[in-house]
């Protein structure tokens, strides 16, 4: 495979756009400190457009805590090193003030009121930052589609949201979660958690699993066995939210919900904030398997 270019300037991204012509091209955006989970979204966008553009860009406007985007790791040269193996056509890595020209106190766009919950609740304007970087991309690479992961549910769904809103031209395309071997999500915040950690850590897709089998007998019981596995982990384990939600709206389920819904976990593991999510039938008349749930697939 032939070494990605790299590119720099939003001048330079947009002329290797207009060079690629009538040849439909992927996004996939992401913050740099790629694993496998990213490149499973490689994967799918070179399945979808013989031009694939990656971003590597750690964007600020979407940490709410200066210390988080100190220390998170930036590994420009093995990202590509990664990416020379795929066949992706260039890396698009601005840098800050290429990207914001003028300071952090510019345009950006909000995400209502399912931005200001959940993780939005717990990273205050997060989504108006990853909706404001996201819309950039999509103005400045073009694509024609943009791939995204499912691990951050609420971000794909704010996402597809603002595109649909905004009567953006991508096509938005989503990627069902990569897992390790012991099922915890892949995340670029793994490689903090030590060994005994790790081990807590599991607690996250163990409890969606026990919601997923819970689910035929309602919402409340998915939940009330999600949250046993929770509690069993231990004060190691400090539960921030536990909910299901309708994936068409993101509301919360009552107990009345019938159909499809998803999961949404998240928790702190020593230094670590983790999230995850599965997709679940709720009231089914037997227990049914997750739609994408922790032990299967990506």
């Amino acid at each position: 495979m032939s070494q990605p270019v790299i590119v720099d300037t939003v001048a330079g991204m947009r002329a290797l756009r207009a060079a690629a012509g009538s040849e439909p091209v992927a996004l996939v955006p992401t913050l740099g400190a790629l694993h496998a989970g990213h490149l499973a979204l490689v994967e799918r966008a070179l399945e979808l457009a013989p031009v694939v553009v990656v971003s590597v860009f750690v964007n600020p406007l979407q940490f709410s805590d200066p210390a988080d985007l100190a220390r998170y790791p930036r590994t420009l040269d093995a990202d590509v090193a990664a990416l020379a193996r795929t066949g992706v056509r260039a890396v698009f890595a601005p840098g800050v003030d290429e990207l914001y020209p003028a300071g952090g106190g510019g345009t950006r766009v909000t995400a209502g009121p399912v931005g200001g919950v959940l993780e939005g609740a717990a990273r205050p304007g997060h989504f108006d930052g990853v909706l404001t970087v996201v819309a950039k991309l999509l103005g400045i690479v073009a694509p024609d589609v943009a791939v995204f992961g499912r691990k951050d549910a609420q971000q794909a769904f704010l996402v597809e949201r603002m595109v649909a809103d905004l009567d953006l031209a991508a096509r938005i395309e989503t990627v069902a979660t990569v897992r390790d071997a012991d099922g915890l999500a892949l995340s670029s915040r793994n490689r903090f958690l030590p060994l005994e950690d790790r081990e807590v850590a599991l607690a996250l897709p163990r409890a969606l699993d026990a919601a997923s089998r819970a689910g035929h007998d309602g919402a409340g019981a998915a939940v009330a066995a999600a949250r046993a596995v929770l509690d069993a982990a231990g004060p190691a384990l400090e539960p921030d939210y536990l909910v299901l939600v309708d994936p068409a709206t993101f509301a919360p389920v009552d107990d009345a919900h019938r159909g499809a819904a998803l999961a949404l976990v998240a928790a702190r593991v020593g230094s670590v904030r983790l999230i995850d999510n599965t997709r679940l039938v709720v009231g089914a008349s037997h227990a049914a398997p997750s739609m994408d749930g922790p032990t299967g697939g990506r």
